[in-house]
């Protein structure tokens, strides 16, 4: 049985200790709400904005800045920043632009030395495809690091036909959300003129994108619109097949990517016999070209800033 004196003791270990820890928390609690108390750092925030890149100016103005410029309009709270995933542009602007682009890993070491803690890479894809994917792993790559307290990507254009997150929130049908913002450039046409799209092309199994499109756009009415591709399917063989089809007399080309750059003024529209046009004017075909990407259409720069604001969304959720 314990002394009386030692109990006593005891006690008034306990009370002291109790006294002495409700003073702390006291007084932590003070420095947090007293006016003027130094409030905790709030945390830096960037959009690294990625896309294959142009070595074409003009179109790199018109096309990558404006989406970017949107997207600053848009998240006036982050900081906007560039990134090319093409080395051989990157190379040439340095060269001869003496214009330093970075690659995405460059862009995000150095948001990470500056001291940003949240990061949504953001690319200009048009569809899932090997880039995209290699975006994706350097994503994972710095979040499997823990380099930033939180780090997402977002989507490209045509990612999904809709339908509902396992939280039962709804994500967009984004090839009719495309469908619909090709509208805004598409000219009137006739029973007997069409549109011809170019899109890119992989060897990616997301080059089943390009014909899915196709037929969003024939559910939209879009019957004389044709999507071919450089390098995947449909090819411009499978465009001719159809023009036939329909009895086309005129054909209007059209760059169906970011910008209008390399393949745009030289597969699409060069003088060369392979070109696009070339073949198709060989063909007996009257041919003009819509020389713009698809950067200069609000439609499509607030597609980007829809996927955007989506990607912050479930990042932060």
């Amino acid at each position: 049985m314990k002394s009386p004196k030692r109990t006593v003791n005891l006690i008034m270990i306990l009370a002291f200790m109790f006294i002495f820890l409700a003073g702390a928390n006291n007084q932590a609690y003070a420095a947090e709400t007293e006016p003027g108390a130094p409030a905790a750092q709030a945390d830096k925030k960037a959009i690294l904005v990625v896309s294959f890149g142009t070595s074409y100016n003009d179109a790199r103005v018109a096309n990558i800045d404006s989406v970017e410029n949107r997207i600053k309009e848009n998240f006036k709270d982050y900081e906007i920043r560039r990134a090319f995933t093409s080395n051989i542009i990157i190379k040439k602007l340095a060269e001869r632009d003496k214009l330093m682009i970075d690659t995405p890993e460059q862009a995000l070491d150095k948001l990470k030395k500056e001291g940003f803690t949240q990061v949504l890479v953001q690319p200009l894809h048009i569809i899932t495809g090997s880039e995209y994917d290699d975006v994706v792993a350097v994503v994972n790559k710095y979040q499997a690091n823990h380099s930033f307290k939180k780090i997402a990507v977002g989507r490209p254009i045509l990612y999904s036909l809709g339908g509902q997150y396992s939280d039962g929130r709804e994500y967009p049908n984004s090839y009719a959300m495309a469908a619909e913002a090709l509208k805004k450039q598409l000219p009137a046409l006739d029973s007997d003129t069409a549109v011809v799209l170019m899109g890119h092309g992989t060897p990616h199994p997301s080059d089943a994108a390009y014909a899915c499109f196709q037929m969003v756009l024939q559910d939209a009415g879009l019957d004389n619109v044709l999507v071919g591709t450089v390098e995947g399917y449909p090819s411009l063989d499978d465009v001719k097949k159809a023009l036939a089809e329909k009895k086309i007399k005129k054909v209007t080309l059209m760059p169906f990517m970011l910008v209008a750059g390399d393949h745009a003024n030289n597969d699409m529209n060069g003088d060369e016999d392979d070109s696009w046009k070339s073949q198709l004017i060989k063909e007996g075909y009257e041919v003009d070209a819509y020389m713009h990407g698809l950067g200069e259409n609000p439609a499509f720069q607030q597609m980007y800033v829809r996927n955007v604001r989506d990607a912050l969304a479930e990042m932060n959720k």
